[in-house]
């Protein structure tokens, strides 16, 4: 365990921690009880080992994993931009516009040929027609947007592996 001052790292993690982390990871919903229980401590010692691992940012925060199909946004699809110049303005324009975006969930700022990788929640593929023509192509400074639609979703955790 470390001390509230220090700032700590995976390796001042001890073996309670980790096992609090990957038990929050399967089920945020756990109660400190229950947590206590499957850790082997009293409800007490868990509550501030887990208050300490929020604070010292470990437990960024607590989320529901929706269904996108339930929420009609079953298609999934990976979207490559290039921009056409690489300037700050352009890039931070660029950051700001896309965060605006509902249909955008996840945003990356990536090597290789592309600049940004998006990742598209949509109904279906003439919602995603659409959200390409009337949204994301009135973003200024794109260059391309390369397509990949998602057929079957194999695997998909939120774990970070600890």
């Amino acid at each position: 365990m470390f001390l509230k001052t220090e700032r700590p790292s995976l390796e001042r993690l001890d073996h309670v921690d980790i096992k609090i982390l990957k038990l929050l990871q399967e089920n945020s919903n756990i109660t400190t009880k229950e947590l206590a229980q499957k850790v082997q401590l009293s409800p007490t010692p868990v509550f501030e080992r887990v208050k300490r691992l929020e604070n010292h940012g470990y437990i960024k925060k607590y989320v529901a994993v929706l269904s996108p199909e339930k929420l009609n946004s079953g298609l999934t699809v990976f979207c490559n931009i290039t921009l056409k110049q690489h300037t700050k303005e352009i890039g931070n324009n660029f950051i700001k516009d896309i965060k605006s975006l509902a249909e955008v969930i996840e945003c990356y700022n990536i090597s290789g040929d592309y600049d940004f990788l998006l990742k598209v929640l949509v109904k279906d593929m003439k919602h995603y027609q659409n959200f390409v023509l009337n949204k994301l192509g009135l973003i200024e400074n794109i260059g391309s947007a390369h397509s990949t639609f998602v057929m079957e979703k194999v695997k998909q955790s939120y774990a970070v592996p600890i």
